[in-house]
């Protein structure tokens, strides 16, 4: 498949329209709905009135360069659009049509970018797994009786199928970065503030951060280009001079100095997720790297601090879903109480994790359990932060090289114990906490055959960054790409399993 940057190329010189590029990717993305459920929603229509507009730009020549000009993408559907619905894989939402567009999709539009569906995530983007949407799990297209990681899944399924070279997702604690490495794509998480959350259904306010899924760095490089920037529509988008994040990309980082963290490399790690990791230091190690062991120590107090912080954030931000101010209003008989409705409609509208998550989340905020949990969670993120600028600053390194995930996909029902689940992030929620940028990229498979007859499945690592960062991470990333050279679009698809 083309990359988001030859796509544009050819549109804007005349070399293929916008509609004939937009028509092959419905096309596409309709197999790959039927074969890995990627899309809650395919905007078939408004995407080729889209695919026309940008075919009468391009044809002035007066009008200014659109750099996505044609380019077919995915928005993961907890990002508001003013076309089709904005269901955020919830029965809560399921007929909900936003009056408007997300800050980061009407910059993507204005780019010239098309998109032509809203991808499945797990359920208010909580989940790992993309298994918890309430319209059915998104497959893994490398195999389809396994799961493409989570919340994002179903952007990710989309890239890998081949669909569309880039999509968006949003990372509160992995959610880009995981299911990048299952699915063998990029992924970046920016640096908190650095692209606006204006028009994110939020989870996690603090946490929350919109980036791009890709084929390649290049065109995650491009779209990080369009949709990042200072928002006046969102408080917490950060002021800062614009800067291209595309200029230098293929210009390698001179005196390279990358930390390993020791507790990335643990024994519970799938063997070709270690074996990829080694890898990858041994590239950077003959492109002239230096590489450094540093600690995270607060590592594996990551998840505890993180489910205490993030549910106790979503038991508020989900409050206002009561059937009343907005979601699914319940039929209740007249004489019922509001408590009633209130109870009804959120039992009816929201699924098990999203409840166990509200749950959680108010319990830690409960009188008498605010200092012991939630304050506690807050003191253990703090030292997160601290660690994580000890490894960078202290050490010396420009960045830190450690797995996405500890393993490649799983079988989708495999993992029914929450806590197993949640520990697919172990690698990823530090990062959030922190509000630091990362880059997952696609740095192996593994053996394939192996493993209940599977084909191979990819794995990827992620470099993580001081904030504000991420030019120098993508440079990093592409030295490592580019050295690899690893396919990033899933074999034909099998059927997938009953």
């Amino acid at each position: 498949m083309a990359s988001a940057i030859e796509m544009a190329g050819e549109v804007r010189a005349h070399r293929g329209g916008a509609v004939d590029r937009i028509t092959a990717a419905l096309a596409a993305a309709r197999v790959t709905n039927r074969l890995c459920g990627a899309y809650i929603e395919l905007l078939e229509e408004d995407a080729v009135e889209q695919a026309r507009r940008v075919d009468r730009i391009v044809r002035d020549p007066a009008a200014p360069d659109l750099p996505l000009a044609g380019v077919p993408v995915g928005i993961k559907d907890n990002i508001c659009l003013d076309r089709g619905r904005t269901t955020c894989g919830s029965r809560m939402l399921e007929n909900y049509r936003s009056a408007f567009s997300a800050t980061v999709a009407r910059r993507l539009m204005e780019a010239g970018a098309v998109v032509i569906g809203k991808t499945n995530l797990d359920e208010f983007a909580m989940g790992s797994s993309t298994e918890h949407s309430a319209f059915g799990p998104t497959r893994n297209p490398w195999d389809p009786s396994r799961v493409p990681g989570g919340s994002s899944g179903g952007s990710a399924a989309a890239v890998a199928a081949g669909d569309i070279p880039v999509a968006l997702g949003s990372d509160t604690g992995g959610s880009i970065r995981q299911p990048a490495s299952l699915c063998g794509v990029v992924g970046v998480k920016p640096t908190y503030g650095r692209v606006s959350r204006y028009g994110l259904v939020a989870y996690a306010s603090s946490l929350d951060q919109v980036g791009p899924m890709a084929g390649c760095v290049a065109d995650a490089a491009l779209v990080l280009d369009v949709i990042s920037g200072e928002d006046g529509l969102d408080s917490t988008s950060a002021s800062r001079p614009g800067e291209s994040f595309t200029a230098d990309l293929e210009r390698p980082v001179d005196g390279l100095v990358i930390g390993v963290p020791r507790e990335g490399r643990s024994l519970s790690n799938h063997p070709a997720v270690a074996s990829a990791l080694e890898r990858a230091v041994e590239v950077y190690r003959s492109l002239g790297a230096t590489i450094v062991e540093v600690g995270l120590p607060m590592t594996d107090h990551g998840i505890a601090a993180y489910y205490v912080v993030a549910c106790a954030e979503a038991s508020s931000n989900l409050a206002r879903f009561d059937g009343v101010r907005y979601g699914r209003r319940a039929e209740v008989d007249p004489g019922n109480s509001i408590v009633d409705l209130y109870r009804r409609s959120r039992s009816e509208g929201f699924g098990a994790e999203v409840k166990r998550r509200i749950l959680l989340g108010t319990h830690v905020l409960s009188s008498g359990y605010y200092d012991a949990y939630y304050l506690t969670a807050l003191r253990a993120r703090r030292r997160i932060k601290e660690d994580f600028d000890r490894a960078l600053g202290g050490s010396g390194c420009h960045v830190l090289l450690m797995p996405a995930a500890p393993g490649p996909a799983f079988v989708i029902g495999e993992k029914t114990d929450p806590l197993a689940l949640y520990m697919e992030d172990v690698y990823t929620v530090g990062v959030n906490l922190a509000g630091l940028p990362a880059v997952t990229i696609p740095a192996g498979f593994t053996q394939g055959g192996t493993e209940r007859g599977t084909a191979r499945l990819p794995v990827g690592v992620q470099l993580i960054g001081p904030a504000w960062s991420e030019a120098r991470l993508l440079r990093v990333a592409r030295m490592l790409e580019r050295e690899l050279n690893l396919p990033t679009v899933a074999p034909a698809m099998a059927s997938p399993t009953p």
